[in-house]
């Protein structure tokens, strides 16, 4: 993904990739879509060439910020969604790296039979550790007490 690394300089620039990228977000870019992508990146990177503020950046967040200080996120709406989705892109792939990795663990042969619900809590519970590790112990027990209380008094 060398067109869109955090490190990479706006004279790295690949329209190219860019545009795979724009690829990946069927929701965002449509077809019509896709080819305004492209004609916004061919008139940026010609409007930018020469401008010695965007050569000499260091990577897409001041690419980024470049565009919003200079007014181009306006201009240049659909390189700037671009820009935006990818700085996300990291962040879900990861998220959805760790849900698979955590599932394995998970889904055993001895699991195998476990119903979808029970996979579900089971694997919220193993990624969301830190948000778990907040929950009183005592609560949760108390809390469970007065469901199998009430189901008593049915």
């Amino acid at each position: 993904m060398g067109a869109l690394s955090p490190c990479d300089s706006f004279a790295q620039f690949d329209k190219s990739k860019l545009l795979k990228l724009g690829k990946l977000y069927k929701y965002d870019f449509d077809d019509s879509g896709k080819i305004d992508l492209e004609g916004q990146l061919e008139i940026f990177y010609h409007s930018c060439i020469k401008d010695e503020r965007f050569t000499s950046l260091k990577g897409i967040s001041d690419l980024s910020r470049l565009m919003v200080s200079t007014g181009k996120n306006r201009s240049y709406t659909l390189v700037y969604k671009l820009l935006i989705l990818a700085f996300i892109l990291p962040v879900a792939t990861a998220s959805v790296d760790i849900c698979f990795s955590k599932m394995k663990l998970l889904k055993t042969d001895l699991h195998n039979k476990i119903d979808d619900d029970f996979l579900n809590d089971a694997l919220l519970c193993n990624v969301e550790t830190e948000a778990l590790a907040k929950v009183e112990t005592e609560k949760v027990m108390k809390r469970f007490q007065k469901i199998s209380a009430r189901r008593g008094h049915i």
